[in-house]
Order: structure tokens, then C-alpha cells, then sequence
């Protein structure tokens, strides 16, 4: 395993870290634990989870291996996080740092995120008098959290802003061969600035193993693209960890081979990827979820953006999106949905949530149109 210094802590950490965000929940948390292990094993000694993640399942699970690691507690690094909007007052915090520390099993907390900063908004509820960044100072005083740091989705010259006051060690961002190009100025300014910089979302939420024929080009001799797209990330001077969630043992040893082999990225390789890569490209759903539960209408809404990835990578047709719609409801990720494209009121909730900062209310009026095309189709419109 290669390890970097995370900004100007001092810390060695591994180039790949464990994001606990995909465990195979259907499976026991012992089981799961088991992976933690695993990983730590071959060289993992940067563990990031957060509350609700896998359905609040991912900080007990967390606890269940790191209670079994903890004779060699200074040889690992835990990661977790605390929203502002449900931290908005400094005891909040506090109180948010003690329960993870109680499902982590552990006395302190290497890094803690002020997470998900989709706006300005979120970042200055933040860091307002009596907030939250106030209490996780105070946490710091007294020893439960060791470094603050930053989550965020923002874009390049907002993460600018966002890291000129300097209140930070390290950022969390959301970067990957694919979003380069709109992701980088925010990468190069933390680095810059000193900051450890650790890279989420390096596969784009699964849809680059998912696409692996459509995503050939991004892939050189002897490499898949999903291999690809670790080793450009691994490869960023720029980048200190690159944050894999993790289902399987094959996982980690797949990722783990992949660090350990990296070479960077040579600037006609990036620019091959560059002629490839359109606009387009960064409007993918990487199905984080953050935007499901604020519909009015319970629309699924994350299940439908994750379809409409289909016409995006594969250029498919309105017919044949229509065809593959039908049967995404009778069969697949929209198989359980309470409500329709059809019934969004356009009320932009989902759009304020919206890590990936897309186009929701519009393409839901895309898959809408096709709703109605296949109504027709069969005969339940009449004019």
C-alpha cells in the first residue's frame, strides 16, 4: 500500500480508504464488520462512515470491527461526520460527536466532516456564533475529535471560497475521471492551500463498473475502466485518499492491487479523456440518495435519475427509453415507487438536495413525456 501525508497533520494514510457507505446490507453487520478487517489487513488504515449511512447500519458496523482492532487504535484513522442543518447549535454537535462515538466504539475521532455542503447557505449555518463548528471546537479541546474537516459538493470556485478562511485541515469532495474537468479547481485550491484533500464517489456512485463498454475509453492497456478510473485518482499528486465503498474481500484486493500498481496518468492520456468527456458527462445521478424523502409527492426521485443515466451513457432514443421505462417499473428500481414523473409539482426541493447539482425537475418532465407516450400506447389517454 502507498501512503501520503494528509495535508499538514503529519499523518501517513493510505492512498485508498474505506468508505462505508456501500456494505451489503441484506448480510449480518458481524459479516460486515469482517471486511473492515479485511482491509486493515492489507493496508487500509483510513476507515470514513457516516450516520444513516446503509441505512443507519454503517457506524455499528464500524464499532463491531473497530472494538476488535483497537489494541492497534494509533495504527488507523476513523472518519465520520455531522450535518449542520442537524447540528445547528454547538451542543447539538457536541452531542452528534458522543453518540458516534459511543456506535464507533471508540474514544476519539480522527477526522469529523462538516458534511454534505450542497450550498453557501449550509456552510455559514455552519460556522455562525453557537453553531456547529463552535461545539466541534470544543470537542477538539477536549480530545474526542483530533482534526476538523469538510465534506462538500460544491464546485470548483465555490470550494474556493469555502476554504479561504482556513477553518479546515482537510475536504471531502466529490471527483472522478469522469468530472474532472468541473471538479478540479476546488481539488487543486485544497492542495494548495495545504489541506489533505481525500476524493469520494472515484467509480461516480457504480455507474462506471456498470458501463464499462460505453466507458472503453477511459481505460489503457490491460485495465478495466473501473481500474482506470481508481488509478486516476490513486495517481493525483493532488489527491490524498481516494474513498472506495466497499461490498466484497475482491473489492479491497482489487483496489489494493490497483494502488500499488499506480502509475499517473500521462498528459496525452488526460487529454485522450478530455476529447471523450463532454458536458454531459458530469450531469450523472450517482444515486447518493440525499435528495429522496424531500418530495411532496414521494416521487422516487434518485431511482428515476439513476434510469436516466441510460440515455446519457448510452445515447439511447426517447422510443427506446419509453420501452426500458415500462419495464423499470414493472421489474426493476422503479418497481416500488409511490408516484410518478408525472405527478412532480416542480417545487424544487429535490434540486436544493442535489449533491450532483442536476437538472431534476426537467428531466423528470423528460421521463414524464415518455409516461405519456406510453399511455397512449396503450390506450389509457383519451384527448
Amino acid at each position: 500500500m502507498i501512503y501520503k501525508t494528509y495535508g499538514k497533520t503529519g499523518l501517513s494514510v493510505s492512498v485508498i480508504g474505506f468508505g462505508g457507505m456501500r456494505f451489503d446490507i441484506s448480510r449480518s453487520d458481524k459479516a460486515n464488520a469482517q471486511l473492515l478487517q479485511h482491509a486493515f489487513d492489507k493496508g487500509i488504515n483510513y476507515f470514513d462512515t457516516a450516520p444513516d449511512y446503509c441505512k443507519d447500519h454503517s457506524e455499528d458496523i464500524f464499532g463491531l470491527a473497530l472494538s476488535k482492532m483497537k489494541l492497534q487504535r494509533e495504527k488507523f484513522y476513523v472518519s465520520t461526520k455531522g450535518m449542520p442543518e442537524d447540528c445547528d447549535t454547538a451542543d447539538k454537535a457536541v452531542a452528534a460527536v458522543e453518540h458516534s462515538l459511543l456506535r464507533l466504539q471508540c474514544d476519539y475521532i480522527d477526522f469529523y466532516h462538516v458534511w454534505c455542503i450542497r450550498r453557501m447557505e449550509e456552510y455559514e449555518l455552519a460556522m455562525r456564533p453557537g453553531g456547529q463548528y463552535e461545539g466541534l471546537l470544543r470537542c477538539k479541546e477536549e480530545g474526542l475529535i483530533r482534526h476538523i474537516v469538510i465534506s462538500s459538493h460544491l464546485r470548483g470556485p465555490e470550494i474556493v471560497r469555502l476554504i479561504q478562511n482556513r477553518e479546515f485541515e482537510g475536504v471531502l469532495l466529490g471527483v472522478n475521471i469522469l468530472n474532472f474537468l468541473y471538479r478540479w479547481q476546488g481539488v487543486e485550491a485544497a492542495h494548495q492551500a495545504g489541506m489533505g484533500v481525500a476524493a469520494m464517489n472515484p467509480l461516480a456512485g457504480g455507474i462506471i463498473p456498470k458501463n464499462e463498454k460505453r466507458l472503453a475509453f477511459l481505460a489503457g492497456p490491460g485495465e478495466t475502466p473501473t481500474e482506470a478510473a481508481l488509478r486516476f485518482c490513486v495517481s493525483c499528486p493532488q489527491i490524498t485518499i481516494t474513498l472506495v465503498g466497499f461490498t466484497t474481500r475482491e473489492h479491497i484486493d482489487t483496489a489494493c492491487r490497483v494502488a500499488d500498481t499506480a502509475k499517473p496518468f500521462l498528459q496525452k492520456d488526460i487529454q485522450h479523456i478530455r476529447q471523450h468527456i463532454t458536458k454531459n458527462m458530469d450531469r450523472l445521478c450517482t444515486g447518493c440518495g440525499y435528495c429522496m424523502g424531500r418530495c411532496p409527492k414521494d416521487i422516487p426521485v434518485a431511482a428515476f435519475m439513476q434510469y436516466y443515466n441510460n440515455k446519457v451513457l448510452a445515447g439511447k432514443t426517447d422510443v427506446e427509453m419509453a420501452k426500458e421505462l415500462d419495464f423499470q417499473k414493472k421489474w426493476g428500481i422503479l418497481a416500488d415507487r409511490c408516484a410518478d414523473a408525472k405527478d412532480c409539482t416542480q417545487c424544487g426541493r429535490c434540486e436544493l438536495a442535489c449533491t450532483q447539482h442536476l437538472d431534476i425537475v426537467r428531466h423528470l418532465e423528460t421521463i414524464a413525456a415518455w409516461e405519456e407516450q406510453n399511455e397512449k400506447s396503450k390506450g389509457g389517454i383519451r384527448s
